[in-house]
């Protein structure tokens, strides 16, 4: 069964609620939740998706999150993948939101900062690999290695923040 999501517009007000795959199909405006994760040290976690994927099979990632369900807030979804996919436990904060227009579909996304002093169990459905780099390093293999296409802004609007 496909995954209810909130509709929403150019200025994320909610217009309804779609299944995922319809909003991803017609390229209707959602929500999706991320987490940049650090570590104490404020290295950032950079993890490879795993190959049996559906959306960038094997590609690596700097946010961990997903889509929004309906009544989630950005921070909700980014603090449930968290558990999902890595099997950690952190608060999230909101730090931004912005219209991302790469990928498969146009959605917002809402970036958040989590601080984990480690990683629990990834789920190895959904997470082949991940370390801690430092920001040099980051910036060094953002353009070395294949990233999901909005990493790279996520890690620059970061930054700027």
């Amino acid at each position: 069964m496909d995954e209810l999501v909130e509709r929403v517009d150019a200025q994320d007000r909610v217009l309804g609620t779609v299944s995922r795959r319809d909003a991803v199909r017609e390229g209707w405006l959602h929500r999706v939740g991320v987490a940049v994760c650090r570590d104490e040290q404020g290295r950032f976690l950079v993890h490879r998706r795993a190959e049996r994927l559906s959306r960038f099979p094997g590609h690596y990632e700097l946010g961990v999150g997903g889509a929004a369900g309906v009544g989630e807030s950005y921070e909700q979804a980014a603090a449930r993948e968290l558990g999902e996919e890595l099997g950690a436990r952190a608060a999230v904060r909101l730090r931004f939101t912005f219209l991302n227009r790469s990928g498969l579909s146009p959605y917002w996304l809402g970036v958040c900062d989590a601080v984990l002093p480690e990683v629990g169990a990834p789920d190895p459905a959904e997470v082949a690999w991940h370390d801690w780099v430092t920001e040099s390093e980051l910036r060094r293999i953002l353009r070395q290695w294949t990233f999901t296409p909005d990493s790279q802004e996520v890690f620059g609007r970061y930054l700027a923040r």
